[in-house]
């Protein structure tokens, strides 16, 4: 899995960046630098003159790539989801049995992230990180529909698809599997925070996971209609 998710090319919408930061080094540190720093001081504090200062480079350099701070968070987010996708393909492909192919998609888009595939420029398990914590500020904006329209969450959005077909497979006749499909990945985020910063108000801990739940959650659902 490591070896085969190193050799595939992330691709994503060209609407969101100016200049492919894959296309140079500096792109490449642009982006590499931008989770690290993210991750340390939070996004709200996060700017592009912070990022200038860590990368040595002028601020304008940065611009060239991004059009603003909130652009480079989409980028991350939709890197994250293709990478997660890729996962979930890999993974499942090969799986006849729908039921087994269920669990693992699940396990696959709840688990703690633990794999550095080998992209040398992005620490996944610290993208994960910001996902969970800063996602949500990509799409609770007044743009987010213009956002949209313009395919910035078609990502995302083709990963609940994929769910929710696995869900279908299994059971035909359940009549929510686009909202479940959606509760499971955007509830995996929410618990995962939880778990690390509200444990008072979650089960899940180190010897219970968000994956133990939501194949606890999803299972039960469509086995007991």
């Amino acid at each position: 899995m490591k070896y085969l998710l190193s050799n595939i090319k992330i691709n994503i919408n060209e609407k969101i960046y100016l200049k492919d930061p894959e296309s140079s080094d500096l792109g490449k540190r642009i982006i590499e630098n931008s989770i690290y720093l993210i991750d340390t001081i939070g996004f709200d504090g996060f700017t592009f003159k912070k990022l200038g200062e860590k990368i040595g480079s002028n601020e304008s350099s940065i611009y060239r790539y991004f059009e603003s701070k909130h652009m480079l968070l989409v980028y991350l987010t939709s890197w994250y989801w293709t990478w997660l996708e890729y996962q979930l393909v890999l993974s499942t492909n090969n799986i006849e049995d729908n039921k087994l192919k269920l669990e693992k998609a699940i396990a696959v888009l709840t688990q703690t992230t633990t794999i550095d595939s080998a992209f040398s420029h992005i620490d996944e398990v610290i993208l994960k990180q910001i996902v969970i914590n800063e996602y949500s500020k990509s799409y609770l904006t007044k743009e987010v529909d213009n956002e949209n329209k313009e395919g910035y969450f078609a990502v995302y959005k083709r990963l609940v698809n994929r769910l929710k077909d696995m869900i279908v497979d299994v059971d035909v006749s359940y009549k929510y599997p686009l909202t479940l499909a959606s509760t499971v990945i955007e509830g995996a985020m929410h618990q995962h925070f939880l778990k690390n910063h509200f444990q008072s108000i979650t089960e899940c801990s180190q010897g219970l996971q968000p994956t133990d739940f939501f194949k606890d959650l999803v299972f039960n659902i469509l086995t007991h209609k």
